[in-house]
């Protein structure tokens, strides 16, 4: 074998193990913001919206009301932001409209509750969500999500100038190694997707 085929493959070798590096070092950051609980007293509560079937929210989307309920009855703040449009052209209602109804039956008081119903991804949960703290002069807020979604939903806060805690669900419905390893592959694509875009931005 040739001394330069030799060098060349010392170099791959390096590039490879650099990358694998890094992608643990991305994976174990998404893990470790997802681990962590920053509940503090805030303005408001935003719940992220999920899929949600008619009237009923998604096992998922229902994991995230119960969290964003359970911070509001401790008292961490007097809204809920519930946010998420509709899912396809013939929903009766929108995922923030599926979350209001659900938290009315838990006996919280339609003045504690705020829904957009124009959103359709996290990035417009949010955008919409900012539109609704502007109105009513919110400043701090938990964001409520699930644990691997929760550094994305952070970045993208800070971005938009949100002063956003993370709280994440306690459980998720994500359990199986299969749901969960494509989420966390998911979320890893966004992470350099943004980072791409904030550089050539």
């Amino acid at each position: 074998m040739s001394r330069h085929r030799v060098g060349l493959l010392g170099w791959m070798w390096r590039l490879f193990v650099l990358v694998l590096v890094w992608l643990l070092g991305v994976t174990g950051w998404i893990m470790w913001i997802g681990e962590r609980d920053q509940a503090a007293k805030a303005d408001a509560i935003i719940v992220l919206g999920a899929a949600a079937y008619d009237a009923k929210p998604s096992p998922v989307f229902q994991e995230r009301i119960r969290h964003g309920l359970d911070l509001y009855e401790a008292g961490y703040a007097p809204l809920l932001i519930f946010t998420g449009g509709y899912g396809g052209s013939g929903a009766r209602f929108s995922e923030s409209q599926v979350a209001r109804r659900y938290a009315l039956k838990q006996g919280v008081p339609a003045k504690a509750i705020l829904i957009e119903t124009q959103s359709r991804n996290t990035v417009q949960n949010l955008v919409e969500a900012k539109r609704l703290m502007d109105q009513h002069e919110l400043h701090r807020v938990i964001i409520v999500s699930d644990p691997l979604h929760m550094a994305r939903a952070l970045r993208l806060s800070r971005a938009m100038g949100i002063d956003a805690l993370a709280s994440s669900t306690p459980s998720t419905r994500f359990r199986s190694f299969h749901t969960s390893w494509r989420f966390l592959a998911q979320e890893i694509y966004f992470f350099h997707r943004d980072l791409f875009m904030q550089a050539s931005g």
